[in-house]
């Protein structure tokens, strides 16, 4: 168990323990071999809004019900669990909750990149061992998804899309037969009850490594979509800016409405191309403004107004938010954020003059 007061970021199974006991002693329905707790139990502990033994269970995932019905209903069975969809729509969050309320441990992850081998799949060596004593159990360093197999867990690997062809093609064979061969041991790793992996993969990396459809045909593929209508997504900022801020040294009030709101308006219509009522057409930014970004943006906000201002976030703070978040490319997004200051902010009254102005101050310093 880690020291909450001397970390950064707790992992779910940590962060909310209480949540998952209250579940797991209130148990009645049956469980799956390696499981914690029941495919129901794990819907509530994800989509939460009730109260368990006293114990209140907070959303995690705001979105289709059906859609995380069908995640864990995937890992009920021998197949993989894929989920798809645009950055920050909370795929590595979802996929994080799944692992720690079905197992307890979220923590067995494999980041995909550039530079992920095989070896980090599979397994590796400790290489001073293995000059010394030759291929043994003692000298093999054993990767997440290796011990995920051992222990009947489940194994999570993240953006497996910038991972190269042939480090995702490892994990075809594990997929299917559910075994892992270690030839320097003469050895064939069974795959316990109850193991899995899930993996994420970002639309906007498609074409960079696309998956081949051997790979495909291992996975359930889920596909999640950004928030459908602007009070989900309002809700979704409010709930993480909340839950991420308790846990930094902020020293600032939470955003009030009036700023959630003004920001998920600008960042829904610069990733749309139009304003909410369809009237006008804009031009889009190069960068995604997902609702992870506004929750980064907010996040960032309120340690600006502790840092250097009252504690309270101001319409100077909001701007130099998301000068930042907005304006990724300097030539194209300078021209698509001054554009939507001067025909869409400026436009629109009283309430959005301050921000505007605090925008415009911002953009010509």
């Amino acid at each position: 168990m880690s020291d909450s007061k001397n970390v950064q970021r707790l992992p779910a199974e940590e962060l909310y323990q209480r949540e998952l006991e209250a579940l797991i002693s209130a148990e009645r329905d049956p469980i799956p071999t390696g499981w914690r707790m029941s495919p129901k139990s794990v819907l509530t502990y994800l989509t939460g809004n009730t109260i368990v033994k006293g114990v209140e269970i907070t959303p995690k995932y705001m979105g289709s019900r059906r859609l995380v019905e069908i995640a864990i209903a995937t890992l009920v069975t021998d197949r993989a669990l894929l989920l798809i969809g645009e950055p920050g729509t909370a795929k590595s969050w979802l996929s994080e909750h799944l692992a720690a309320a079905v197992n307890g441990d979220s923590t067995k992850v494999v980041q995909g990149t550039a530079g992920t081998t095989e070896e980090q799949i599979r397994y590796s060596w400790n290489y001073a061992m293995l000059i010394a004593r030759g291929p043994s159990m003692e000298a093999m360093v054993k990767t997440p998804v290796y011990r995920a197999m051992e222990t009947g867990s489940i194994a999570r690997v993240e953006e497996i899309s910038r991972c190269a062809s042939e480090v995702q093609d490892a994990l075809i064979s594990i997929l299917s037969e559910k075994r892992l061969s270690v030839p320097e041991l003469g050895l064939e790793v069974p795959a316990a009850k109850g193991f899995s992996v899930i993996a994420t993969a970002n639309t906007r990396d498609k074409g960079v490594n696309d998956m081949s459809a051997a790979l495909k045909r291992r996975f359930n593929i889920v596909v999640l979509p950004t928030p459908a209508d602007m009070e989900t997504e309002m809700d979704i900022v409010r709930t993480r800016v909340a839950q991420l801020s308790s846990g930094l040294d902020l020293n600032a009030k939470k955003p009030d409405t009036d700023a959630v709101e003004k920001v998920v308006t600008i960042f829904r219509e610069l990733r749309k191309g139009a304003t909410l009522d369809g009237k006008q057409k804009l031009k889009t930014t190069s960068g995604v403004l997902s609702t992870a970004e506004a929750i980064s943006l907010l996040t960032n906000a309120m340690a600006l107004a502790g840092s250097f201002g009252g504690g309270t976030i101001t319409d100077e703070d909001l701007a130099a938010a998301l000068q930042g978040a907005v304006v990724k490319d300097e030539e194209q997004d300078k021209v698509c954020w001054k554009e939507y200051l001067e025909n869409v902010m400026k436009k629109r009254g009283s309430a959005w003059l301050s921000l505007y102005r605090a925008c415009r101050e911002l953009g010509q310093g």
